[in-house]
């Protein structure tokens, strides 16, 4: 390389050696924050004009060659140069090349510290409301399965042993309220990363005359960050961000691992469509969940990057460190990853065919209206733990039997408690054990159907 093609070749007597360029560079990465770069340049040139520092005369030859250049990267014939090292330097060069010292002029009163700082905290912004509405589509897509399955049977599990009967639709809005949190945490997380960091220049400030606010305000943000020393070396925000990520892929792990047992044959509770799917390259029967399964992977990937993020902060002193050039890739791959596997999830639910029946027979297995029956039982004067005991008893002589608890005579259900009557039956049966439940929150058809018009209202 040119010793004088550098920002800051002036102070060296050789070269950067090859391998060192290949290893500093950051261009094969952050040439993705193009356009956010563009902006803060762009806002930053109106705030020097604003303040008399660039002429009106250069402010148009920027404004002219920014659009130039924004129109050849959105037409990928923009030239990248890993000489130059980052999407700063490369912008910058192509903008002095077309307009002369007026695109010199634009580096004035900032660093490449500060500057880096607003482009990703410009495109974390956009990533966030882009993901934002990768959640409200999931919860679409929920709210559609909970509202078509408000009142199918299937058994809700503890410790993954039959435990009470609930609906299918009730389940699925358990996910739902997952990802109200999940959305709400994002919304907090652009709240405290939409602070302008331009003006802290290279750690202390700058001499020039600036108006922070002013740009502040031509980008949107809601204020600046207050200290100049904490604004070029924080990046809370990526940590925050990939956090958050981390229990949006929680949640989808967890559904993802719901449906790879629902969809084994020793459930059979539903099936999803072929295209989520694929077969054995040698056991023809095979039709394997491998949506699902690889969302269960990449969760792991993204936890990789909130523990890498953690890391690469833990030991840096103020202000800004060439470490932080690894924060893109790690917070580039989990907004990509959590985009793609949003997007995904949101047409695979769509894709869910359910199997009552298989449900069903299902929650008529494990003794799952014990509880009921113990209810019952309080309701007719039992203390609760002298029911559970009864109902104990019952269930062992119902085990003995290979049979369920509603298919004991009244009779035999009597000699575990005389209190119990003919209208025990009605309490042992699936529908309900569900009807029981009706209340906010419960599992009831009735309050589930409740539960999906409250969400599609908060959704509309």
């Amino acid at each position: 390389m040119d010793k004088n093609s550098g920002a800051w070749s002036g102070r060296f007597s050789e070269p950067v050696d090859e391998l060192v360029k290949r290893y500093t560079a950051s261009i094969p990465f952050d040439y993705r924050l193009a356009e956010f770069d563009m902006k803060g340049s762009l806002a930053h040139a109106r705030m020097l004009r604003h303040v008399g520092v660039l002429s009106a005369e250069d402010l148009a030859a920027i404004e002219r060659g920014m659009a130039e250049i924004l129109d050849e990267i959105r037409g990928g014939r923009f030239q990248w140069s890993l000489d130059l090292e980052d999407v700063h330097l490369n912008i910058e060069k192509a903008l002095t090349g077309k307009i002369g010292d007026a695109g010199k002029r634009l580096h004035t009163g900032r660093s490449r510290n500060d500057q880096v700082a607003t482009d990703v905290r410009l495109y974390l912004r956009d990533a966030i409301d882009r993901i934002q509405s990768g959640i409200r589509a999931c919860q679409a897509s929920l709210l559609d399965l909970a509202d078509e399955h408000a009142a199918t049977v299937m058994p809700g599990f503890t410790h993954l042993q039959v435990a009470q009967p609930v609906t299918f639709g009730h389940h699925m809005l358990a996910y739902f309220e997952m990802l109200s949190r999940d959305h709400g945490r994002l919304a907090d997380v652009r709240k405290r990363a939409n602070r302008l960091p331009l003006g802290a220049a290279a750690l202390a400030g700058t001499s020039y005359p600036i108006d922070r606010e002013f740009v502040a305000r031509e980008l949107g943000f809601d204020g600046v960050c207050e200290n100049s020393l904490d604004a070029v070396s924080d990046r809370d925000f990526a940590i925050e961000f990939s956090a958050a990520a981390s229990l949006v892929m929680v949640h989808l792990s967890r559904l993802s691992e719901e449906l790879i047992l629902w969809m084994s044959p020793r459930f059979g509770f539903i099936d999803l469509a072929d295209r989520f799917c694929t077969g054995s390259s040698i056991m023809p029967q095979k039709k394997n969940p491998d949506v699902p399964e690889l969302v269960r992977g990449k969760t792991g990937r993204v936890f990789g990057h909130l523990m890498g993020l953690l890391t690469l902060m833990k030991g840096q002193p103020l202000a800004y460190n060439k470490d932080n050039q690894e924060d893109k890739e790690p917070l580039f791959d989990t907004v990509d990853t959590l985009a793609d596997t949003l997007a995904i999830y949101a047409d695979m639910l769509k894709g869910v065919r359910v199997k009552p029946e298989a449900m069903r027979r299902a929650a008529a297995e494990g003794f799952s209206t014990a509880t009921d029956l113990a209810d019952y039982l309080v309701k007719k004067g039992l203390p609760f733990r002298d029911a559970h005991e009864a109902v104990a008893r019952a269930v062992r002589a119902a085990e003995t039997r290979s049979c369920d608890l509603g298919d004991l005579t009244l009779a035999e259900l009597q000699a575990f408690s005389p209190l119990v009557g003919e209208d025990v039956f009605a309490v042992l049966t699936l529908e309900g054990s569900l009807a029981a439940r009706n209340h906010i929150g419960g599992t009831a058809p009735e309050q589930v159907k409740a539960a999906v018009a409250r969400a599609r209202a908060a959704l509309a």
